[in-house]
């Protein structure tokens, strides 16, 4: 039969267009031939230049030259239809070409191929033969759409021919199952091979969800199956492993049918292992909370996973517990560790707990004091969590940490991971025939409870139920008592004087709340005699404790230094500046200072809104009429509709005329706010260390110098005001703090708002280019998402401040 073959290849001749009766003649050979896996090597080199002519004709070949391509050898006719396209011809292929490879991709030809590929004894085995169809393979839709110059099939789409090829790949792997079973040999390196370049081309999506759905029915109770998936992600060559064992580890429904298809592939291959337990956890942060239970539940899953399982554990706690890290990672990034962390709890057993005991404690001490250093809540939360969690796990029968946190839907994510959980449909302490009851049936429930000897239903005594029929009868309504108020034994102090009296010498703690809750008002009401005694006043008023639980002690407190600050502003001002950076403090006292300063700032920088007070906690007085009767109306809303009604009017103005506006008071007053607060804070104190240890107090600095950089807008001393923050901003650009450098950014984002754009390109040019270089880097390198976005902002800002000064006349 191969001598027919060679005898009509010889008589179709080296031509490029052989005739129509030649073409006849190698089909009929061919068939005659059977099997094309019988052919020798001569005879494919001669089959395959025969084919290659056919494909790169000047004209369509005669005859039935396209069944060639479709029953002859699949790499052969694979390859000239590859070449044939990727050579420049004439336009009769455009439409031939693309239509015979569709059809060789739909009657199944590419299985063929690849199962000649996997037979024992392949005449295809050489690695350059193999190299050479894995590249045609993977890479047909970029070659068609080459050549065809973005007029593709739609078969050639990645989102369809991924899907085919990865039906294909199935389908070969039934046929290896098939001769496994026979007892034939088989391998399955080839399909490695293609599966790891599609998924480092970034198709695992498509090619896996052909894949992973039938692998996981067909590995649950067949061990052949299960053995050609473990060696199938085996042979997978170590450059394309972390392609493939992330598409695995993100397509698999759960740990279990993860283990399946990966076996101990983690323990047998190093580069697997090392995408496993360090770069999923450790150097990435992107993925799903599923995709961790998947990887961690798959550690833990088998006898010499576990290993790895309690490595990964201590990996991730030494970072947790990395003071560096807590301050150089990204939130989202340490969120991701934490929920780690948790899961890999949840999965150790108490042996294990007890073997690591003591590492485990001090780990949980080590990182929880990082977290509740940092200046972001929700790293002091998630710090709060995992300690908490920790505790519960080394001490089940002992006390454990608590803490007090915000109980939202990310903390109550998080706890929930630390505990297994039960199978879907399954609710625990139900039987099975209630299951699916409705609740609405409550009556028959506790009845059938109330005969049963066990039931918690209380039942009550003859009787009290006596007595609540009687009461039942009783028609009396109660007394509306929504508007009454507390007796009080002590009237509220009148005078300002009578407040300090009470604030400072006073044992009367009724007359101490009083005279609380009535300060704001009265300093309001009486700034000249407020002003008599305002920095005592202040300095009361920053040392005021709380002495009885009075509710709203800490707004009141605050709303009075606010009102003594906006009625004496310039001494009050200067002692409480000169008090931030004074010794024996606390930090909740500065950090007061600070928040009384923005207050009274704004308030003072709006002063239409002083005529009635916003910070007042008092009730305006009012007098509550009975209502009228039916022959009393209200003759002045009445005269007002009968004269609107009768009025012509040609334009509506506004309805209601707005107060007139005052000046910004504020503008004379921005430098006694803004500069004694930065000056001194490079010179460390015994008790306070702004540039050390203090760095929460040095972002909430930084932030009251970026709203009143704000505020004074329009002010004589925005400038001067801009050029002592930018530099202060310079000097502080490279902390370590993310909290810090989100207020430094947005300090600059006042400047450019605040100061006029000709004082800053004159008075500040240099800085203000060091300025951007400096932003440019934070928007490629600063860990924190924030910080990003807030120096993208300002890039923005600056070219906006560019193109208004361009477009500017001169």
């Amino acid at each position: 039969m191969a001598a027919a073959l060679e005898s009509a290849l010889q008589a179709a001749g080296p031509g490029p267009c052989p005739a129509a009766e030649a073409v006849s003649a190698v089909r009929a050979a061919l068939n005659a031939a059977g099997d094309p896996a019988a052919l020798g090597e001569r005879e494919r080199a001669r089959l395959g230049a025969f084919l290659r002519n056919l494909a790169a004709g000047p004209e369509e070949p005669a005859g039935p030259w396209r069944s060639l391509f479709l029953e002859g050898p699949a790499d052969l006719a694979l390859c000239a239809l590859t070449d044939g396209m990727a050579a420049p011809r004439p336009g009769w292929w455009l439409a031939a070409l693309p239509d015979v490879l569709e059809q060789f991709l739909r009657r199944g030809r590419l299985s063929a191929l690849i199962w000649e590929l996997c037979r024992p004894r392949s005449r295809y085995g050489c690695a350059e033969r193999q190299d050479a169809l894995l590249g045609r393979i993977v890479c047909l839709p970029d070659l068609v759409g080459n050549s065809l110059q973005g007029r593709s099939p739609a078969a050639f789409f990645p989102q369809q021919y991924f899907p085919l090829l990865g039906g294909a790949v199935l389908q070969v792997l039934h046929n290896v199952s098939a001769s496994l079973r026979g007892g034939l040999d088989c391998s399955v390196s080839f399909i490695s091979h293609i599966l790891g370049k599609v998924c480092v081309h970034g198709r695992q999506k498509e090619i896996l969800s052909v894949l992973v759905p039938p692998l996981t029915d067909l590995t649950k109770s067949d061990c052949i199956w299960q053995r050609i998936c473990w060696r199938l992600v085996e042979c997978v060559p170590d450059r394309w492993m972390e392609a493939v064992v992330l598409g695995f580890v993100q397509r698999a429904p759960g740990a279990d049918v993860l283990s399946r298809l990966l076996g101990n592939l983690v323990v047998k291959n190093k580069k697997a292992q090392f995408v496993v337990t360090q770069k999923m956890l450790l150097l990435q942060y992107g993925y799903t909370t599923a995709v961790l239970q998947n990887l961690l539940g798959y550690l833990a899953l088998d006898g010499l996973r576990r290993a790895l399982l309690i490595k990964v554990l201590q990996e991730l706690l030494e970072t947790w517990g990395s003071s560096s890290a807590v301050k150089h990672s990204p939130v989202e990034q340490q969120q991701y560790i934490s929920k780690a962390i948790l899961i890999c709890l949840s999965h150790l057993k108490e042996p294990e707990i007890e073997s690591c005991r003591q590492e485990l404690l001090t780990s949980m001490m080590e990182g929880v004091k990082c977290h509740l250093e940092s200046s972001l809540p929700q790293i002091r939360r998630l710090g709060m969590i995992v300690a908490e969690s920790i505790s519960s796990k080394i001490n089940t029968d002992g006390p454990v940490l608590k803490f007090q946190y915000e109980e939202d839907d990310e903390a109550r994510e998080l706890k929930s991971l630390l505990v297994q959980t039960a199978p879907l449909g399954v609710l625990p302490g139900l039987p099975d025939n209630d299951r699916n009851e409705n609740t609405d049936a409550l009556p028959p429930v506790l009845e059938s409870n109330s005969k049963s000897p066990t039931a918690t239903t209380q039942v009550v005594p003859d009787e009290e139920s006596d007595v609540e029929e009687l009461d039942s009868d009783d028609d009396l309504i109660p007394y509306d008592m929504s508007e009454d108020k507390e007796l009080k034994k002590t009237k509220a102090p009148v005078y300002i004087r009578d407040c300090i009296e009470a604030l400072t010498g006073s044992e009367d703690l009724d007359k101490w709340e009083e005279a609380v809750k009535a300060l704001e008002s009265l300093v309001r009401k009486n700034p000249a005699a407020t002003r008599e005694v305002s920095v005592e006043l202040a300095k009361i008023l920053l040392h005021l404790e709380e002495k009885t639980c009075l509710e709203g002690f800490a707004e009141l407190r605050q709303k009075a230094q606010v009102a003594v600050l906006t009625t004496d502003p310039i001494p009050v001002a200067q002692y409480l500046t000169s008090q931030f950076y004074s010794l024996n403090y606390s930090l909740r006292q500065r950090m007061d200072i600070l928040d009384v300063l923005v207050l009274a700032a704004q308030e003072l920088s709006h002063p239409r809104g002083r005529g009635k007070p916003k910070h007042s906690g008092a009730q305006t007085p009012c007098i509550q009429l009975l209502p009228e009767s039916g022959s009393s109306k209200d003759w002045r809303r009445i005269v007002d509709e009968r004269i609107k009604s009768k009025t012509r009017r040609f334009a509506k103005g506004q309805s209601q005329a707005e107060q007139p506006p005052g000046p910004n008071e504020f503008s004379s007053l921005a430098g006694h706010f803004f500069f004694p607060l930065i000056q001194n804070f490079d010179r460390p104190l015994s008790t306070f260390d702004l540039l050390g240890e203090d760095h929460f107090v040095l972002g909430r600095l930084v932030h009251t110098l970026a709203v009143l950089m704000y505020l004074a807008v329009n002010t004589m001393a925005a400038t001067a005001m801009g050029k002592a923050l930018l530099e202060f901003v310079w000097a502080l650009r490279f902390h370590t703090d993310s909290y810090v450098r989100q207020g430094l950014l947005s300090c600059v984002s006042s400047i450019l708002l605040s100061v006029p754009a000709e004082h800053l390109l004159q008075d500040v040019t240099e800085e203000l280019l060091e300025t951007r270089s400096w932003l440019e880097d934070v928007v490629e390198k600063d860990p924190d998402g924030d910080c990003r976005r807030s120096a993208l902002q300002n890039l923005l800002l600056m070219e906006n401040l560019k193109k208004k000064l361009e477009t500017a006349p001169s």
